[in-house]
């Protein structure tokens, strides 16, 4: 995964996340399996479901899930690792698609805005209380 701020001004900036097949292929494997296992779909014993009605069924679910995961944890890392002072919570960029195909998934890229936290000092002398 790969981040990258994007400063629009001093108290706003957006932040393109690109991920890659090989961060979430993994987990949506993992997950599909576990469905299987799970799955009670009629004419079929538990967990005897093929894995190709398991992705028809429940693929682009679990792929959006894996990728809503993996995008937030790697904002959340970002964020700690580079201190930023953030405002609330990082927002969908709302006038940009995400780039990516869900019907054959590979790469795919997500924009977010976030609302950097103002900078400021403010002097009190002991005589402003007195």
């Amino acid at each position: 995964m790969n981040v990258v701020e994007e400063k629009i001004d001093q108290l706003n900036a957006v932040l393109r996340v690109k991920i890659t097949k090989e961060d979430y292929a993994e987990k949506v494997e993992k997950t599909l399996n576990d469905y299987r296992k799970q799955a009670a779909i009629p004419g079929f014993r538990p967990g005897k479901t093929p894995i190709s009605l398991i992705k028809k069924k429940y693929g682009k679910a679990i792929l959006a899930e894996e990728l809503n995961k993996a995008v937030n944890q790697s904002l959340y890392d970002f964020i700690t690792k580079n201190n930023l002072q953030v405002l609330g919570n990082p927002l969908p960029k709302q006038d940009e698609e995400v780039k990516g195909d869900f019907e054959n998934p590979s790469d795919f890229e997500f924009a977010y805005e976030i609302g950097m936290s103002p900078e400021f000092s403010l002097n009190l002398d002991k005589a402003a209380f007195d």
